[in-house]
């Protein structure tokens, strides 16, 4: 942050490389297993303005990523991120050849998915057909497909683990945590429109649709289900640890597919939500099929929450919420990880902080929705408990303890790739991120003209941004595809609906309208025929509107009506 910044400033320098894991309490290198982190901090680097180093790491990701490799990995956070490590300097020869291990990673597929689609802002050349082509997107691709095995389930629900060489083993467990089904609608259905594959996009909707019929009778779904039989596991509702992202991406997938069904579900969801869990602007568990409190407490996973509630535009119970959460914040200078709602106090073996960004998330939502300072004090508060306990010679250390302010040996990677992202954006108004639309850059594709860098960035749950406007660049072949055809049908029909008339007229008898719904241009039909291909039809996004002839033309021939 720069001197201009109303808040102390962390002295974080994002030009230092991130090549090997250390232990922050110590500075002394740890052992390696994985260098993700790279990925995970990636578009941190160009929204902190870093175009260089952004530029020097795309370089080292496309000369030494390998994902086949025989390892287990987390379906769900190799989706979302990367891992979980400080990293610290390495001369380029010693990693070259390396493999990035994706043992316990916390995701890949985003972090590729939000730095392909900003390459361009950061000065990165990139190949022609791009953004519809390119490395980065090419490993987002590769990731996601070493995925694909763990949907192949009677449920359609995914284990929670995959060998990236084998599949998912036979002895794999088929308990699976909801966040880890629902997690994946954001990232699979970019990748569905940028690659044209729509494979990604189906199984992220039928792993939805699966929680969705699998809530209790009063709305609510559990912590865990088996994935072959569709039996809750853990019966435990809310919406903090093990449900957070399910909650999250129907939002989100909601405002960037413009997909009315999802945010509906949720919606429903939202209802059961506040009246069985919140009691005095706390959110508790609850049993899912009886709402009774199973769990009187506040996990710092659920800060998120705030700010999802200002995305549907019900600031005032977020507000209301976030107020609640920041009194924790300031009673120990961080959210410990659980805290006794009842007692007022942290619960055992509960009481770190990893640096988790979820309140600082809510208050950057908040504070672009209202502009209220409270939010700024969170921000300020927050650099300075970071600066003032976990500041290390390496890095920033993980808060082992709030109460004494012990530190743990690591620093996980969502601190560089949220916690610092989301405190930057608070301060900085001006940011592209906030983009309001004002400017943005016209791309020429292979279909056509894209507008890009636009504004409306969604965030997947690791903080990855997304351009939606980048969704449309690549499918609006098929899009206009369904207008000519759509076009065509009219014509048909018309051409048909005047031939019947005349015959009517010439035969004196009085003329009805085609019958109900076999005809081809009835509605219904329509829209059963085209569900496999597009679960709803999205406009153009700023794409101008082509002329009646040239939208004909895509298929060869003008049909000109002479009759």
């Amino acid at each position: 942050m720069g001197s201009a910044d109303p808040v102390p400033s962390l002295s974080f320098h994002p030009r230092t490389p991130i090549l090997t894991c250390l232990d922050p309490a110590t500075g002394l290198p740890a052992e390696i297993s994985f260098s993700l982190t790279l990925i995970d901090a990636l578009d941190t680097l160009l929204i902190l303005g870093n175009v260089s180093e952004f530029q020097r790491v795309v370089e080292v990701l496309q000369d030494n990523v390998d994902f086949d490799i025989d390892v287990n990995a987390s379906v769900f956070e190799t989706n979302i991120r990367g891992e979980d490590c400080l990293l610290r300097p390495l001369e380029e020869s010693k990693i070259r050849g390396m493999q990035f291990s994706l043992q316990n990673t916390k995701g890949v597929v985003g972090g590729l998915l939000s730095a392909h689609l900003l390459s361009k802002k950061a000065g990165v050349e990139v190949e022609a057909g791009w953004p519809c082509s390119g490395p980065l997107l090419r490993m987002a691709e590769e990731a996601a497909r070493k995925l694909l095995p763990a949907f192949q389930t009677p449920t359609g629900m995914p284990y929670g683990t995959v060998n990236l060489l084998h599949g998912v083993n036979p002895g794999e467990t088929p308990v699976t945590c909801t966040a880890g089904i629902g997690t994946f609608i954001v990232e699979f259905a970019t990748l569905s429109s940028l690659t044209g594959d729509p494979v990604f996009e189906e199984v992220a909707r039928v792993a939805l649709m699966r929680l969705w019929e699998s809530r209790s009778d009063i709305g609510l779904v559990g912590n865990h289900i088996d994935v072959l039989t569709g039996k809750w596991v853990a019966q435990d509702a809310g919406i903090g640890a093990g449900v957070d992202s399910y909650f999250e991406y129907l939002v989100k997938g909601a405002i960037l597919l413009q997909d009315k069904k999802l945010m509906a579900m949720f919606l429903e969801y939202n209802k059961a939500i506040r009246n069985y869990t919140r009691f005095d602007d706390w959110y508790l568990w609850v049993q899912m099929y009886k709402g009774t409190v199973s769990m009187p407490v506040f996990q710092s996973l659920e800060a998120y929450w705030p700010g999802l509630q200002s995305l549907i535009g019900d600031i005032d119970n977020a507000m209301r919420t976030f107020l609640n959460y920041y009194t924790v914040w300031k009673q120990f200078g961080g959210l410990p990880e659980f805290y006794n709602i009842p007692q007022g106090y942290t619960v055992e073996k509960r009481e770190g902080y990893p640096l988790r960004p979820e309140l600082i998330e809510s208050a950057m939502y908040l504070y672009r929705a209202t502009g209220d300072p409270t939010l700024l004090e969170l921000g300020r508060d927050a650099v300075e408990s970071i600066e003032k306990i976990s500041k290390v010679e390496c890095g920033f250390a993980t808060i082992k303890d709030l109460r004494d302010h012990k530190l743990d040996n690591r620093m996980e990677s969502f601190f560089l790739a949220e916690t610092v992202k989301y405190l930057y954006l608070l301060f900085d108004p001006t940011n592209f991120i906030h983009n309001n639309g004002s400017t943005f850059d016209a791309v020429i594709t292979p279909y056509g003209e894209c507008i890009l860098g636009a504004g409306g960035y969604i965030f997947n749950t690791e903080a990855h941004p997304i351009d939606p406007a980048a969704l449309h660049c690549c499918r609006r072949l098929k899009e206009e595809q369904w207008e000519v055809e759509d076009l065509m049908r009219e014509f048909y029909s018309l051409k048909r609906n005047r031939s019947r008339f005349q015959k009517k007229t010439m035969s004196s008898g009085p003329w009805e309208p085609p019958a109900g719904p076999e005809t081809p241009s009835s509605p219904e039909n329509h829209d059963q025929a085209r569900e496999k291909s597009a679960k709803q039809k999205i406009p153009l996004l700023s794409c101008p509107s082509q002329p009646f002839t040239s939208k004909l033309a895509l298929l060869g021939q003008v049909f000109l009506d002479s009759s």
